[in-house]
């Protein structure tokens, strides 16, 4: 069970929902039919279980290129799923089995140097709700552009909807949204830290994913003043608070901050991220000295450098397990510092959890049309948060929101006179 401290005042809680909306949104899920594109690979997969769990009787139809792979999903899964051929480069294709759904969950990474958004675009051709769970900047921003096709096709639509970014985003948010309520003080700096031991037993995918990153130059938010700065330096060590420890953490490139800094509000914003063994670290570290960034950002270069680690990294990833953390922080004017914590034992299973909580608050009718970050209102309805975050946090080994740093770390700094110092 998760430890499910959302530790918010009275005065800051969400908004009740009512029992007879809760039924009501259980019944759009019942009647409705979702296709998860990418059900073959680890993410997709653990999204499709985890939405067969969550809501029994959705009707799941699981896209994918592998026959073999797929029909072996459905018969994890059972009643209420099927099998579907899918090769997303192949629009007819594709939009003839959008038309016959309500939602695609888009699991088919890696996004980073992908040109089209062709899934989105077929979505909105089909009036087909969409979600994905895109990691990279530059796609996020280009889903993000179809915004007015998207409202003249009157669909909802969520990018970078998976674990982080994703529920990692929504922390923010209602870090923000807490703090802002109290009217002591303006947000000053948001920064994001994760740590996955080894590949977090999610497959080539992410590792495709870590090495593209780091071709990409990090950009920060300092003050209000965009700044770039080179991926896997300015090393911190963070405590990620019981069942993690503390963890060497390093800047990478990721959507969130650019969207967060926008749509929050929030004038520094910068997110790390480290792995486990410490010397995966090194690698990184090494691999942005011994490459140049043309190399690191050639998907078919990359692809090769994953096939001759990948074996390694499967020996490594039995040993090191796969626990998953995210630290959200925020600092604010009046000397404010709040955090959310979300850790778990596997990111294999959480991030299909997450990405199921957004399917089903796409589902349950949270999101407006257009094109939406999850930390945007109109995406994730602030009313609609505290669901989202109790069906993400399923399973973890500590999730914490709004707390002072002290009273989640390891090894907290000295509290004197009821004063973090």
């Amino acid at each position: 069970m998760a430890m499910l401290c959302m530790s918010i005042t009275p005065s800051l809680t969400t908004p009740p929902t009512s029992t007879a909306t809760v039924e009501v949104n259980k019944a759009k899920q019942v009647k409705s039919r979702v296709l998860i594109l990418g059900a073959t690979g680890r993410v997709g997969g653990s999204t499709a279980l985890a939405l067969s769990k969550l809501s029994p009787d959705l009707q799941l139809l699981l896209g994918g290129r592998n026959k073999d792979k797929g029909e072996s999903m459905v018969a994890t899964i059972g009643a209420n799923s099927e099998f579907a051929q899918v090769n997303i480069d192949d629009a007819k294709s594709l939009e003839a089995i959008l038309s016959d759904v309500d939602l695609v969950v888009h699991t088919a990474g890696p996004f980073q140097q992908a040109e089209k958004c062709s899934v989105l675009e077929a979505a909105i051709r089909t009036q087909t709700a969409y979600m994905d769970v895109c990691d990279d900047t530059s796609y996020a921003f280009r889903a993000k552009s179809y915004m007015d096709k998207a409202v003249a096709a009157n669909i909802p639509a969520i990018t970078t909807a998976g674990i982080y970014p994703g529920v990692s985003n929504v922390m923010a948010a209602e870090l923000v949204r807490a703090a802002r309520s109290e009217n002591k003080g303006e947000p000053q700096r948001l920064r994001f830290y994760y740590y996955t031991a080894g590949s977090g037993g999610a497959g080539p995918t992410i590792l495709a994913t870590s090495f593209l990153l780091l071709g990409e130059e990090v950009v920060a938010y300092n003050k209000g003043k965009r700044i770039e700065l080179k991926p896997y330096t300015g090393k911190l060590n963070i405590d990620f608070g019981k069942g993690i420890g503390k963890k060497d953490v390093y800047l990478l490139n990721l959507p969130e901050v650019k969207s967060t800094h926008e749509i929050l509000g929030v004038p520094t914003v910068s997110a790390r991220f480290g792995t486990a063994p410490f010397f995966w670290n090194w690698g990184m570290v090494a691999m942005t000295k011994l490459f140049p960034m043309e190399f690191l950002r050639d998907r078919n270069k990359v692809q090769q450098l994953v096939k001759l680690f990948d074996p390694s990294v499967r020996v490594v990833d039995g040993i090191s397990g796969e626990r998953v953390s995210m630290r959200v922080d925020l600092e604010c004017s009046d000397g404010r510092h709040t955090l959310g914590l979300y850790s778990h034992k596997k990111l294999s299973v959480s991030v299909g959890v997450s990405t199921a909580a957004f399917a089903l608050a796409i589902l349950e009718g949270s999101t407006q049309p257009g094109v939406w970050f999850p930390e945007e209102p109109e995406g994730i309805a602030v009313e609609a948060r505290e669901v989202l975050l109790q069906r993400a946090s399923q399973g973890t080994i500590n999730f914490v929101m709004n707390k002072a740093p002290w009273m989640v770390e390891t090894d907290p700094k000295e509290v004197i006179l009821g004063i973090y110092v």
